[in-house]
């Protein structure tokens, strides 16, 4: 049985994205005080008296406005509440009952969902503000104060919360589920690949780069596995980030790929690759992820019989750093090999969690040494005693040998090369660690 959801909703500016944060213990949802910093749905898990759920996040709610952006997250916010098994409406003490508050109580009251009203920005202890029972008016019950950023009340709140649950709600973590971070510069069509995958309007999709600030988390099972699927925000140069949002987007993109098994690194074939690819490339690379790279727009693109081949070599020598990635060219907009997509994102990720038993190793290294000598420095030749795989995610292997500094870069790139022509290897990173014999690592 699934986790039950709870959307927080209401309208901008309540604090909404700060008591999400409060409740799940970390700060996932960017928090500032411009109103519709939050536009896409956030997960995040939360767990209180031994019920797990999922808490979501939304954008604020503005009932009639006709802005691109806010139209938007207004439907992402229905999306939301569409969903969710339990709705908390966060209001604001301080602003009392506004009108849009009476709009967004309307909507909510419409699909028949639990409402729970709470009363955030009640920060004084003891007997709440005269103001407080003027949320009575909502006809939502008795509404619960709650200072989401000191923390009182958030404990009724959660009370409140649970009471709503089935009595099964205990969904253990299912291991097979593979983290994909969907990563790139902006506007290369990361929001619209999430939302071909998962067959609705999952993200905002707009040619405005920078349109995606947070990370979103859509789930997604088929004959392939299980995968979930984590948009993030578009990587540009420094130079170009003047939003201290987008700073804060930047850093959550990055949090992300940490956090994935797997990184799909979309470039744009209109623009073909760019300097900034390379450095998105560089963030999955140092931290050891397989890696996929998704050429994407590929339908916008005049092709002969060997436009692929000639895109491909480019790309070899553009991506030499890792050119163990696979490059796919794909649309999200067609849909063109998505199916395909999903096929070498199970097979990336199998290849980075692959495990080598030592006997095998070392077969390999004698068959290397054997037929390419180790490398030799006034007359000291390198002996290299055996190897083992310490790790994987990225598959670590630990070479033992005589004397450190005769392990050349080079000779390093050989074995790794005749390691990948034997177990393949493919889509994942190698890590190599160099020990002599009675030392520590060096």
């Amino acid at each position: 049985m699934s986790k039950p959801v709870v959307a927080i909703v209401g309208r901008p500016n309540v604090g909404k994205s700060t008591l999400f944060n409060k409740l799940i213990g970390t700060r996932l949802s960017i928090v500032d005080d411009t109103p519709g910093v939050t536009r896409d749905r956030i997960y995040g898990d939360c767990e209180w008296l031994n019920h797990n759920f999922l808490l979501v996040d939304t954008g604020g709610i503005e009932p009639y406005s006709t802005d691109v952006i806010l139209s938007q997250m207004r439907a992402q916010a229905e999306i939301a509440i569409e969903t969710a098994d339990v709705i908390v409406l966060v209001t604001d003490l301080n602003c009392g009952v506004v009108a849009t508050d009476y709009e967004v109580a309307s909507m909510l009251q419409k699909s028949g969902k639990p409402i729970i009203l709470c009363v955030n920005k009640c920060d004084r202890v003891g007997a709440p503000d005269p103001e407080f029972y003027e949320f009575y008016n909502l006809g939502l019950g008795d509404p619960i104060a709650v200072s989401s950023v000191h923390g009182h009340g958030t404990g009724d709140l959660l009370d409140e919360v649970i009471k709503y649950f089935p009595e099964t709600d205990h969904a253990e973590e299912d291991e097979e589920i593979i983290n994909v971070a969907i990563i790139g510069k902006p506007n290369v069509g990361k929001s619209s690949l999430v939302n071909r995958i998962s067959g609705e309007n999952r993200a905002i999709v707009s040619d405005i780069a920078g349109t995606t600030r947070d990370t979103t988390d859509t789930f997604v099972e088929n004959s392939y596995g299980k995968f979930n699927i984590i948009d993030t925000a578009g990587i540009r140069r420094k130079s170009k980030i003047n939003d201290a949002i987008e700073k804060f987007s930047i850093i959550r993109a990055r949090m992300a790929v940490e956090r994935a098994n797997v990184c799909v690194i979309m470039i744009d074939a209109t623009e073909g690759f760019t300097e900034q690819d390379s450095k998105v490339a560089g963030i999955a690379l140092d931290q050891g992820k397989a890696c996929i790279v998704a050429v994407n727009k590929w339908d916008a693109v005049e092709k002969d019989g060997n436009t692929m081949n000639e895109f491909r070599k480019k790309l070899a020598i553009d991506f030499s750093f890792m050119s163990y990635a696979p490059v796919m060219f794909i649309s999200a907009k067609t849909g063109q090999r998505i199916d395909r997509l999903f096929e070498m994102i199970a097979f990336v990720h199998s290849q980075n969690s692959m495990r080598i038993s030592t006997g095998k190793l070392n077969e390999v290294l004698a068959m290397a040494t054997s037929r390419v000598q180790p490398p030799t420095d006034k007359g000291k030749r390198l002996k290299i005693y055996y190897m083992t795989q310490a790790s994987t995610r990225p598959p670590t292997f630990v070479f033992f040998v005589n004397n450190a500094e005769l392990f050349h870069f080079s000779y390093q790139r050989y074995l790794e090369n005749q390691i990948r022509e034997v177990f393949g290897l493919d889509g994942t990173p190698v890590r190599f660690i160099i020990r002599e014999r009675g030392e520590g690592k060096k």
